[in-house]
């Protein structure tokens, strides 16, 4: 996609893939945010961008180089917080995109934190575990120059988890000769990790989900719901929407499209994910439907969980959903949002409805810092009342300005930094 925007010379102009998605969404917010639109580029630059060569010794003694990345969008309002995953379609424009997003987010929410988002451009699966650890380690060495538990914190992200936090975490504490436990978040709960964290994104997104569903008068309890990705947001979420009364109708990942009119068993079938790596092989199906006929499942809430831009301007008429709920980051194009708002389709946007992974991290940051932990039905507790929190005031912007959920979402987390940076002001 080609924008009207000053492209930077590291991005080619007419492939800026997910930036100009992060672009368009500033451009349609800013109308809305009064005198502070004076500082809009500040949110169209990223603060800092690190690319690194990863190089590792292989287990037969090969030597192989990757490209790594670490991009801090902003800091104003508090250090860099996001996610690293490992992929093979890792780009500088996703990651720069993820860093704004996550910017967003964090505002949004109202955490006092920046954004920032880390990858590198691999597939994990071709790797042993040895290869992994040492290109984790690697890659952590060669950011650490810009990390730190006041500077810039990484989590968990796509194919990256609670092992690699902690690799992360000793690598960064051996370079600096100490234990630094905050560096990252995340982390197994031996290592200073929070009760709850592993569920918490998905957990938001159903929490974020009842709220949006009560808004629109929709039951949990019967609701058909599809779930594109069935990793830590999505199974985690279709856990709890079944749990609460719902049928998960469609689930697809890399392995394919499940279907079952009545529900599938969402408990078997995250056995069956963590055993075989796909719901791909799964029984007690009804169908096993094409890929691209996952957007036309007759449901009330979509889930779409994997990557972006799923939905865009070829399958966004498709959708028979009532409510979309973006597990994911970025997974629908500007276009297609325009679409699904003329259907009458409820967008709950990324930057709410994933947002409880960040949050959970904050509380595990927190408790880094204090060495005191929660237990987890009170940091499930805090959870709730912050997506329920922020929500709401999403949902009041959206009625008093007549916007999207989006558009609400950008106006509130695009005020929070601005007004950071007009009051801090510019040095020198």
């Amino acid at each position: 996609m080609s924008t009207q925007h000053q492209i930077p010379s590291y991005l080619t102009p007419t492939e800026t893939g997910p930036w100009s998605v992060y672009l368009e969404q500033i451009d349609r917010v800013t109308p809305y945010l009064g005198h502070l639109s004076r500082w809009v580029e500040t949110l169209k630059r990223p603060k800092r961008i690190l690319i690194v060569d990863v190089p590792i010794e292989r287990d037969d003694g090969s030597i192989a180089h990757f490209e790594g990345y670490r991009v801090q969008h902003n800091t104003s309002r508090g250090p860099g917080k996001g996610g690293v995953r490992f992929h093979q379609d890792v780009t500088l424009s996703e990651v720069m995109a993820l860093s704004a997003w996550m910017t967003i987010k964090n505002s949004a929410v109202n955490v006092p934190y920046g954004g920032a988002k880390g990858g590198i451009r691999v597939d994990p699966k071709t790797l042993s575990r040895g290869e992994l650890m040492r290109m984790t380690r690697r890659y952590t060495s060669e950011i650490g120059i810009i990390i730190g538990p006041d500077k810039d914190i990484p989590a968990p992200d796509v194919n990256t988890n609670e092992q690699t936090m902690a690799w992360m975490m000793d690598t960064y504490s051996m370079n600096e000769g100490r234990t630094a436990t905050g560096v990252v978040t995340g982390k197994p709960i031996s290592l200073g990790g929070s009760l709850g964290r592993r569920e918490a994104t998905g957990r938001g997104v159903f929490v974020v989900g009842s709220e949006a569903a009560a808004k629109r008068g929709l039951s949990i309890a019967g609701a058909k719901i599809a779930v594109q990705g069935f990793g830590n947001v999505g199974g985690i979420a279709a856990r709890l929407f079944a749990d609460a009364g719902a049928k998960i109708v469609a689930v697809q990942d890399h392995g394919g499209t499940i279907f079952h009119s009545n529900g599938l068993d969402v408990a078997k079938l995250l056995d069956h994910v963590a055993a075989k790596g796909s719901v791909a092989g799964f029984e007690g199906i009804e169908a096993v439907l094409p890929n691209d006929e996952f957007w036309s499942v007759n449901c009330d809430i979509m889930i779409p969980a994997a990557l972006e831009q799923q939905i865009t301007m070829k399958n966004a008429d498709q959708i028979r959903a009532k409510i979309i709920l973006e597990g994911a980051n970025g997974p629908t194009t500007p276009e297609a949002d325009d679409i699904l708002r003329d259907k009458g389709i409820l967008v709950v946007p990324d930057v709410i409805a994933n947002a409880g992974g960040v949050t959970v991290s904050y509380f595990e940051w927190v408790q880094d810092f204090s060495s005191y932990f929660w237990s987890e039905d009170e940091i499930n507790l805090r959870l709730t009342r912050i997506m329920k929190e922020a929500f709401n005031s999403v949902w009041q912007v959206t009625e008093d300005k007549n916007v999207s959920l989006r558009t609400a979402a950008f106006i509130i987390g695009c005020s929070r930094v601005l007004q950071a940076r007009e009051v801090r002001g510019l040095y020198p």
